[in-house]
């Protein structure tokens, strides 16, 4: 389906469904007619589709075999040759935009339709992931090598990677250091799009057309929501230990915290009450249950968490 002008524009929608599952931060993934990893996703017909958001669930049902809840609006892409974003599109090429749009889920239950999964989104941006010892030597190098003695692409690398002891790492700025690591060539999307490209193929296989730009937008708005709503617990199940918590703010911002700090911040906001029950499936001494309670007790407003960082 396409209209608005000579040429054409064609809609389509695409969701990041976000879940912690095995203790991984996963999403809802699908897989393209060349195998490649894709989000749920599907074209806008405006005759048919009375909106977005009913459109966007059925293709998700339809693909996964899963019913997403409650999704927002994450960004709206529309950059020329969305395929292949560095080419300059045919006279005859259509402008796709598409609407991404981000859900959470408590319930990542199995599903059946071939090709679809949940992915861990850490094996897909695995220079996100600072638990172990800050970036990955591989990466570093990489990046540090492609920005030479150019100060413009040293500063960016810096910056973005926390490359010098001064540096510091910003969480949220998913999109920019994929965005980085794709005009360097070192995403496995570079060679698809025929750019120069380095033996290093970072984040597995490809993800078809710009998903993974995509999913890096909705990675990078899950953890900035964090710090300023209590999105966290969209992610839990009714009853949960703090350790459970904690792990999964950790698995989310692929980053260690400080036991007592996070516990003494997320108690402070009044954003949990006990249960009064304990939890006998930690494998150890049993821990304390807690539930959500909603909103914070001084003002009726939601808060974020801290999240106190072990350095």
């Amino acid at each position: 389906m396409s209209w608005g002008g000579e040429h054409g524009v064609r809609i389509s929608l695409s969701a990041v469904v976000m879940a912690v599952r095995n203790g991984l931060l996963s999403v809802l993934t699908t897989e393209d007619a060349d195998g490649a990893l894709a989000l749920p996703s599907g074209p806008f017909d405006p005759a048919h589709d009375r909106t977005f958001e009913r459109a966007l669930r059925a293709f998700v049902t339809d693909q996964t075999g899963f019913g997403v809840g409650f999704v927002e609006q994450l960004y709206t892409f529309g950059d020329a040759g969305r395929d292949a974003p560095r080419a300059t599109p045919g006279p005859d090429q259509q402008r796709e935009i598409s609407v991404g749009y981000l859900a959470l889920t408590a319930d990542a239950v199995d599903v059946a339709p071939p090709g679809a999964r949940w992915t861990p989104v850490l094996d897909v941006f695995p220079w996100e992931d600072r638990r172990a010892d800050g970036t990955p030597p591989e990466i570093r190098a990489a990046v540090t090598a492609w920005s030479g003695a150019n100060a413009r692409r040293l500063s960016r690398s810096e910056a973005l990677f926390a490359l010098t002891p001064t540096a510091r790492w910003d969480e949220g700025r998913v999109l920019e250091r994929y965005e980085l690591l794709y005009e360097a060539g070192l995403v496995a999307e570079a060679a698809r799009d025929g750019l120069e490209a380095t033996s290093l193929a970072l984040g597995d296989r490809p993800m078809t057309s710009d998903h993974r730009r995509i999913l890096a937008t909705g990675l990078g708005r899950l953890r900035s929501k964090l710090r300023y709503r209590p999105v966290l617990f969209e992610l839990m199940p009714p009853t949960f230990t703090l350790s459970t918590l904690q792990s999964a703010a950790e698995a989310v911002v692929g980053l260690n915290l400080h036991k007592q700090n996070f516990r003494r911040g997320v108690e402070r906001t009044g954003l949990v009450t006990p249960t009064g029950r304990l939890s006998t499936g930690t494998g150890g001494r049993p821990a304390e249950l807690f539930r959500f309670t909603g909103t914070d007790v001084q003002d009726g407003q939601a808060p974020g968490l801290a999240l106190p960082a072990l350095r």
